[in-house]
């Protein structure tokens, strides 16, 4: 009888244990490919999101690596594993969400590895740094003042209102050498459509 009311008791607990672990919530963070990119730099005084961060993040979640959502609390993240809970991904997988700061609510599972939000809503509440940035430099004229091979300089402001490919090189680069036939094509073949391919 003894090991009977144990057992009963033990699989109450345990019964009791498995629903306190699981509660819904709503969360406030930002997406990251995962806690070692994370953990690169104090987040509280560098912010995440930028080019190279978001172009790290295709080989960290391609690779399987967990997406995590970075929640603040005072001075400090704490990292949150996101799985679909109603929610689900239009890609398959959370890559164009990384870098992004965004609003969900679903549940939340407690493991001994992690606590996992199973997403059912989710709002993007601000784009990446490195979308932000990139919106402030598009379609800004920027002034480089270059000399040409007669030592003329040469401004990209006089191909004001042309699309411009602009193509670093230098004459010790093989591979700089064999892209100009493939250069001057292009020039030749989209010259009327506005495109000027410059080598400086």
């Amino acid at each position: 009888m003894k090991s009977l009311f144990l057992s009963i008791a033990l699989i109450l607990t345990f019964t009791i244990s498995a629903v306190a672990q699981t509660s819904s919530v709503k969360l406030e963070g930002q997406v990251v490919c995962c806690a070692d990119c994370w953990a690169e730099a104090d987040r509280t005084k560098v912010e995440y999101g930028n080019a190279e961060d978001l172009l790290k993040a295709k080989s960290c979640v391609e690779g399987g690596d967990p997406t995590l959502l970075a929640v603040r609390t005072g001075d400090k993240f704490k990292l949150y594993r996101l799985a679909e809970g109603k929610f689900r991904l239009a890609e398959k997988n959370w890559l164009g969400y990384v870098g992004k700061k965004i609003s969900v609510s679903g549940t939340l599972n407690k493991t001994r590895k992690a606590e996992i939000i199973r997403v059912d809503t989710l709002e993007i509440t601000e784009k990446s740094l490195a979308e932000k940035e990139s919106a402030e430099v598009t379609g800004a004229q920027i002034e480089l003042k270059l000399k040409d091979l007669y030592g003329a300089e040469q401004s990209l402001a006089q191909f004001k209102g042309r699309i411009v490919i602009l193509n670093f090189w230098a004459t010790y680069c093989v591979p700089c050498r064999k892209e100009m036939p493939d250069l001057s094509a292009i020039q030749n073949e989209f010259a009327a459509l506005g495109v000027q391919v410059i080598g400086a």
